[in-house]
């Protein structure tokens, strides 16, 4: 396994604005096996006004004055709060966190995005209108998910058990491209996981016809939104559902973003990496070795991207909540209260 230290102190041990929904505690997720330890809550995070729906792992019996980490657990390609994210975020409410497992805008439960089909009326005198509108559904929008990120470590900052000077993000596939992104761009954010990340770099064409793109698009030459086009190609084409819309990642760098990151970062990248570039990983760690950033690259042997759910989650799920644990955590581990 190979696994390049970069800390001094680094201790690998075995053992990503919100209002909270009025919503019951659910104990158990349906067909989870759920420790009494922990309780789920079902919560509403508020992203430029369109509902997210998330869900709030805590360790049970809280008391009002405890002072918990937490952890924003960002989904890749497709995925949603009932995913891994549920998986991760009993693991962390054992180890004493509280974990926002969301859906992003338009995926999952959360509400859509809306675009009006027609000319809108003038707004009445409550500044309300009635319009026929298509629902934005499953799009991969860097800008929009980087803001959906923003919301819900917003979220979490408010909750009354969240230390928010502890707060942590997780990501995986192309949420590790958006919290190694949010990173480095907001400062409330204090230890970083970044999972089999893309942290591909955009050449000057792709960005040349992404700018082409986006003037037909403002022209209404071709769709506004991907709805027909967009589709994903090669070995993504699996998620059917989904639709890329390049002109919304233009200025979106998450290996740019790196060079302002200043707060530890793990990465955990797949041996046998199929869908995007561990090269550009590793040289994103270099440079923030090179300035001092407390960085691991760690390589998950004879995995393949996928893997990291499957076979590999163990391994990743130890190294992770170790990393969290180091950083977020005072000393002895104690929570604060």
């Amino acid at each position: 396994m190979k696994t390049i230290f970069l800390t001094s102190a680094l201790f690998l041990s075995a053992a990503l604005a919100g209002i909270a929904a009025d919503a019951p505690a659910r104990k158990r997720a349906p067909g989870a096996d759920w420790p009494d330890t922990v309780e789920m809550r079902a919560v509403t995070v508020f992203s430029d006004g369109v509902r997210m729906a998330g869900d709030l792992y805590l360790p049970k019996g809280l008391k009002p004055e405890e002072k918990r980490p937490a952890v924003v657990l960002c989904a890749g390609t497709g995925g949603t709060k009932g995913g891994t994210g549920a998986r991760l975020g009993m693991i962390f409410a054992q180890a004493g966190y509280v974990a926002l497992a969301f859906d992003y805008r338009g995926w999952g439960e959360s509400d859509s995005k809306l675009i009006t089909t027609e000319k809108q009326p003038r707004p009445d005198a409550k500044g309300e209108v009635e319009v026929k509108a298509r629902a934005v559904r499953w799009q991969m929008d860097f800008a929009d998910q980087a803001m959906d990120i923003r919301a819900a470590i917003s979220f979490v900052a408010g909750e009354a058990n969240v230390d928010r000077e502890r707060i942590g993000i997780w990501g995986s596939s192309y949420g590790g491209g958006l919290v190694t992104w949010t990173a480095g761009n907001d400062p409330r954010v204090k230890c970083v996981v970044a999972q089999v990340p893309g942290m591909g770099v955009r050449p000057p064409q792709a960005t040349a016809r992404a700018f082409e793109q986006l003037t037909k698009q403002s022209r209404g030459e071709i769709e506004p939104v991907p709805f027909e086009t967009g589709k994903m190609t090669g070995q993504m084409e699996r998620y059917t559902q989904m639709r890329v819309n390049p002109t919304k990642g233009i200025g979106f760098s998450p290996a740019e973003a790196a060079e302002k990151i200043t707060v530890p970062v793990l990465f955990v990248v797949a041996e046998n990496e199929e869908l995007a570039s561990n090269v550009n990983v590793e040289r994103v760690q270099q440079g923030l070795a090179r300035r001092g950033v407390p960085s691991v690259y760690h390589v998950v042997k004879g995995i393949t991207h996928y893997g990291i759910y499957r076979e590999g989650f163990d391994e990743a799920t130890r190294l992770e909540l170790a990393w969290f644990n180091q950083h977020l955590k005072p000393p002895g581990g104690t929570p604060a209260r």
